[in-house]
């Protein structure tokens, strides 16, 4: 058996009050036990976390780990083995950022989910989508305006973020063809976005037919669709036909977020990426007609946090980061600690991300039956989540028990 003591942890989760102190037995990638004896069992190694707090390990939302440039038309046309080897990083990079788990929402396939379970790739827990679906000329169609390359040969390239598919039957089929592929949700693009060349991004996505076949397929396989979202029409067609995870959301409006809140429907705001978009987009690659679109979402982003706290709406925690902006993935708390109180943004990366991705029970706490994916650090982020907002401040990251890295 494969197991770890954590002496003299401070332990810290969403649901609690107040810090607890006890020490944590880790057996075979799993909490055992968050009162155990000091007294460590023979051949059991011991860790002391005196002076540190012990939290879950972190969970974004919003990734796209096959995003090595911020030219998605460029990383779309890479060879297979060039995209697959630049991914390898940005995912190590993640995990020693404290993100235990990440939920792909567009680029990454299941096999490659698969292949960090296995052990074969260092990495955060991988949820996916597979390819984002979009119609011609929607956010996830990266051709040139004046390219007539089919863009369905585009799918089948591991470094492009998306798909094409219009009208209700191809959608059903890429639907069911995504989740035949062990993908776990399905992620639609209902609005155009400022990384694609064709698309305003005030462009409604796809029909209300449209949405509803894709939400019709993802309930009848136990699951939901994830979709791209900024302007308040756009949103509201979405939550009508049931569309739950609601990607940016920068342009919404009151109504709209209390229409969103009553349907039960959780938002993922991704502040940080249009900072590093619009300071750092033209000399990391992002093409001008990408760079001219950048000032229709950023302005509104942190007003949208208000306005949707305000109406109640659920917020978890994503970033939406591309290429060399990668590493300013824990930017996102400080930004977020702007408008919202350290206790909400601290349990958006922890309880309330692990219920979107539906593992509540397993992550984003500290209890007995939850992965160990767990990261210490010097002070309590539910008063200061700042402590969160630079990964070198973490003292010790942990993934099912294995340790990733440590200063202790």
């Amino acid at each position: 058996m494969n197991a770890l003591l954590l002496l003299n942890a401070t332990q810290l989760d969403a649901t609690m009050a107040s810090p607890r102190l006890g020490n944590v037995l880790i057996e075979n990638g799993v909490i055992a036990d968050i009162d155990a004896p000091s007294r460590a069992a023979p051949g059991v190694r011991t860790l002391d976390l005196r002076g540190k707090m012990l939290l879950p390990g972190l969970i974004d939302c919003h990734v796209h780990v096959v995003a090595s440039t911020m030219d998605l038309t460029a990383n779309a046309q890479l060879p297979d083995a060039l995209a697959m080897g630049r991914a390898l990083p940005i995912m190590r990079g993640m995990l020693h950022r404290g993100f235990t788990t990440v939920r792909d929402v567009g680029g990454a396939p299941h096999a490659l989910s698969q292949a960090i379970e296995e052990g074969h790739i260092e990495g955060p827990r991988l949820i996916t989508c597979g390819k984002a679906l979009s119609r011609t000329g929607g956010h996830a169609d990266n051709r040139p305006r004046h390219d007539t390359y089919d863009a369905k040969r585009w799918a089948r390239n591991f470094g492009a973020l998306g798909r094409v598919a219009d009208g209700a039957e191809e959608i059903r089929l890429a639907c069911r063809e995504t989740l035949r592929e062990g993908n776990d949700f399905i992620k639609i693009m209902a609005n155009g976005g400022v990384s694609s060349p064709t698309d305003p991004v005030a462009a409604q996505g796809y029909s209300v037919v449209e949405i509803e076949t894709a939400v019709q397929e993802a309930r009848d396989n136990g699951t939901y669709v994830a979709a791209h979202l900024y302007m308040p029409d756009a949103i509201e067609r979405a939550v009508r036909a049931g569309v739950h995870s609601l990607e940016h959301c920068n342009n919404i409006d009151a109504k709209t977020a209390r229409l969103a809140a009553e349907a039960g429907a959780v938002s993922v705001p991704t502040l940080v990426t249009y900072e590093a978009l619009a300071t750092d987009g033209a000399r990391f690659g992002l093409p001008p007609v990408s760079i001219a679109k950048i000032a229709d979402v950023r302005t509104k982003g942190l007003e949208s946090l208000s306005i949707m706290r305000e109406a109640g709406l659920t917020m978890a925690f994503g970033t939406d980061l591309l290429g060399d902006a990668h590493d300013r993935q824990n930017e996102e708390f400080a930004i977020r600690a702007r408008v919202l109180p350290s206790r909400e943004i601290f349990a958006s990366a922890t309880t309330i991300a692990a219920r979107l991705i539906g593992m509540e029970d397993r992550l984003g706490v500290i209890r007995p039956g939850a992965f160990a994916d767990l990261i210490a650090v010097t002070r309590n982020p539910m008063e200061d989540v700042s402590v969160l907002a630079h990964a070198a401040d973490m003292a010790l990251v942990m993934k099912s028990g294995a340790i990733v890295r440590s200063t202790l």
